[in-house]
């Protein structure tokens, strides 16, 4: 694929312009904190028949299961397949030209806490919880980073699931959750308390909760540097009492023997998307960058005309087409029923972020002192941009994930 079709032309005008209806005369609220973005995002969903697409691919997904047919959905499918890979990934660029957060938000509902449950779970847990979120009748959260963990999300993790008479009793805390103080679902990742197994070797079990269980508290949305659009918060779980089927695969030798695999499949979904969002904001740096060259005035001239801001914009354009190309990777892999391996996704999610934080940077920098200024868009996506280096898996990680395999080859 060498460039976009008429009819993902067709696709992209669309939702160009609801999100120029819709969500830019809210940008203000939703950066400040005070319009949660769901209620949009549901909008956005049922406009576009979203909602009832993701319900049909569900029902016939589960018709399968109940037949006994085989079927692929390990969670960590990235998109859909054919014209529909196209059609989930162009919102993700659109609204990461005015919005990144919002993006945030809706993948980590519809694609991650889903993924979890749909690839994880038992048909009958599908059917309870899955929908509900893939067409964001319901609000989801992922929760498996914690104050003390960070990049070794398994190897620090506090977090225990206790065996009682009744299930399982579920205690520990979870810090930077997207969707947290609002989520309805949401899938808890923890260690079984296994005496006298090394605590790093313990089983890894997925549960799943619902909000305003007994001792699950969802913190008030976290202060932070970007993303005000993304709802982000704490959760603290004290004495949660679940049965056996809140416990993903209902089975915990099923659930446990996929445990780690299960996440690392979630993270491997979360870092391929990054390139779509990278690429909406790159797109509308370079636009905002072009029309403020033109217009500003220095020294009696555009300063479009001098070399050093002509050099950041032809850089800027690099990182563009690179990071599109990298999309069209995706798109092609999804139509040939492809998914990536973990060390592609790594590299891509590495390259595009890297190339969103440095192009929005250098926005900033070509807009001068009003580039630091909130009254010029180019603010808000160098504080948006700065956090596809660290989620889903720092810069860091990326790199030891991409050497780990090569070298295994």
């Amino acid at each position: 694929m060498i460039e976009w079709t008429e009819q993902h032309q067709m696709i992209r005008d669309v939702v160009r312009r609801f999100v120029e209806a819709e969500i830019v005369p809210h940008v203000e609220a939703l950066e400040h904190g005070d319009m949660p973005p769901y209620d949009i995002l549901r909008k956005l969903y049922s406009s576009f028949g979203m909602d009832e697409m993701a319900r049909a691919r569900f029902q016939k997904q589960i018709e399968r299961e109940k037949r006994g047919e085989a079927t692929r959905d390990d969670g960590g499918e990235v998109v859909g397949r054919g014209e529909g890979a196209a059609a989930q990934l162009i919102p993700i660029i659109e609204l990461c030209r005015h919005c990144p957060g919002m993006v945030t938000a809706m993948g980590v509902s519809v694609a991650l806490t889903s993924a979890a449950i749909m690839g994880k779970g038992t048909t009958r847990q599908k059917e309870r919880w899955a929908l509900d979120l893939l067409t964001l009748d319901k609000i989801g959260a992922w929760a498996i980073t914690e104050p003390g963990s960070g990049s070794d999300a398994f190897g620090s993790m506090k977090a225990t699931a206790r065996r009682s008479a009744d299930g399982y009793v579920l205690n520990g805390n979870k810090t930077f959750i997207t969707n947290g103080p609002y989520a309805d679902t949401i899938v808890f990742i923890c260690k079984l308390d296994e005496p006298g197994v090394e605590p790093r070797d313990r089983k890894i079990l997925h549960f799943v909760l619902d909000k305003g269980m007994p001792g699950l508290v969802q913190s008030k949305p976290m202060r932070k540097m970007g993303l005000h659009s993304s709802p982000t918060g704490e959760l603290f779980l004290t004495d949660v009492q679940v049965g056996a089927d809140r416990l993903l695969g209902e089975s915990e030798e099923k659930a446990a023997a996929g445990g780690r695999a299960g996440a690392k499949a979630t993270f491997q979904t979360e870092r391929a998307g990054v390139a779509a969002m990278a690429l909406g904001i790159i797109e509308r740096c370079l636009e905002l960058s072009l029309a403020y060259a033109k217009e500003r005035v220095q020294f009696g001239r555009p300063i479009g005309e001098f070399q050093l801001i002509q050099e950041k914009i032809a850089r800027m354009e690099v990182a563009r087409m690179n990071v599109q190309n990298l999309v069209f990777r995706t798109l092609e892999l999804a139509e040939a029923g492809k998914s990536m391996r973990l060390a592609e996704a790594s590299a891509m999610k590495l390259y595009a972020a890297r190339a969103a934080d440095e192009v929005s940077q250098d926005a900033v920098q070509i807009f001068g002192g009003n580039g630091y200024m909130a009254e010029y868009k180019v603010e808000q996506f160098a504080r948006d941009a700065r956090v596809l280096r660290i989620y889903g898996g720092t810069d860091e990680i990326q790199i030891s994930a991409i050497a780990r395999d090569l070298l295994a080859r």
